[in-house]
């Protein structure tokens, strides 16, 4: 009974670190960046400041939007947050392993980005109408390249459940070439379901070019916290779905005090890397053009199946 209450502890503590450490990240990649553009840069506390300043403002809505304008952050924030609890980060088998299922956790994305467009919609402006159909019709080519790049791993493991993926990265000996294409893929999916540089700028409010940023134009006060906070728990899911799939070293397999922390040191340790990564990437990058989009995310479908192709040819077929 007593290990099962600190299991249901820890599942608790992995869930609010990724609610809590998520503007974290934001504010980390912004420092890198400033630096690496020589510049001083803002706190990495301000992230947390402009969220605080968010919900102590009054929230404004336009007089024909309906209640799905309304209740749409509150289903985007939550549905993020779900999906971000169940991916492993400190203890491998905690009581959310039974439902910590790649295809459900994509369901949850996928469920948040309907009602965001859904809610761009609504109150039937221009640029949301425009970036819930760049949305949508990015994302019909994104999701499967991640379903593709998962499902590589999934060979492995025989299992679409992340933490058994998580045990077997943690006993490969050597990278195989197929998770090497799986990396490669779910990396730059990341970028694009983040709407990072060179897909989108996060930063960027012209008309032209934006794409999240277009559907979230007409929300203020509580609810844009809301879906801005949403949005940075998001960029720590993708960062620490690939420090486990492919990076898990270090992660508990044991409840103990001490691997526990070991682990924690480890996930931040990388979250800190893999924040100057998307730094120097987006430093030395340029936004490319929207219409090349389509071909950068068929570029990572492409990478994801050659995975799958590796792996039967060259794994499968030698064993």
């Amino acid at each position: 009974m007593k290990q099962t209450l600190t299991l249901w502890l820890l599942n608790l503590l992995q869930a609010s670190l990724m609610l809590l450490v998520a503007p974290l990240l934001a504010g980390i990649v912004r420092k890198f960046k400033a630096r690496l553009q020589n510049r001083r840069g803002a706190s990495l506390l301000q992230p947390y400041q402009d969220l605080r300043k968010l919900f102590s403002k009054e929230s404004l809505f336009a007089d024909n939007s309906s209640w799905i304008f309304r209740t749409a952050p509150v289903v985007i924030f939550t549905a993020t947050l779900l999906a971000a609890s169940i991916v492993p980060i400190i203890v491998v088998d905690l009581p959310s392993a039974m439902i910590a299922d790649v295809i459900a956790m994509t369901a949850l994305l996928a469920l948040a980005r309907f009602w965001i467009a859904l809610a761009a919609m609504d109150i039937g402006t221009a640029f949301g109408g425009m970036g819930a159909s760049r949305e949508m019709t990015f994302s019909a080519l994104a999701e499967p390249a991640m379903l593709m790049g998962v499902f590589v791993m999934s060979l492995g493991a025989h299992s679409t459940n992340l933490s058994t993926m998580v045990h077997f990265a943690l006993n490969l000996h050597h990278l195989h070439p197929s998770v090497a294409f799986a990396l490669a893929a779910l990396l730059m999916v990341s970028v694009a379901e983040n709407g990072r540089i060179p897909i989108d700028n996060p930063t960027t409010h012209l008309e032209l070019t934006m794409i999240h940023e277009a559907m979230i134009l007409e929300y203020s006060g509580r609810h844009l916290a809301l879906i801005e906070w949403a949005a940075q728990i998001k960029l720590l899911l993708f960062a620490s779905l690939i420090i486990s799939l492919f990076a898990p070293w270090g992660i508990a397999e044991t409840i103990g005090l001490l691997p526990i922390l070991i682990a924690l040191g480890c996930w931040f340790a990388k979250i800190i890397l893999l924040a100057a990564a998307v730094a120097m990437l987006e430093s030395a990058l340029a936004k490319i053009r929207l219409f090349e989009v389509p071909n950068y995310l068929f570029t990572a479908f492409v990478l994801a199946f050659l995975g799958m192709l590796v792996h039967y040819i060259l794994e499968v077929g030698v064993q």
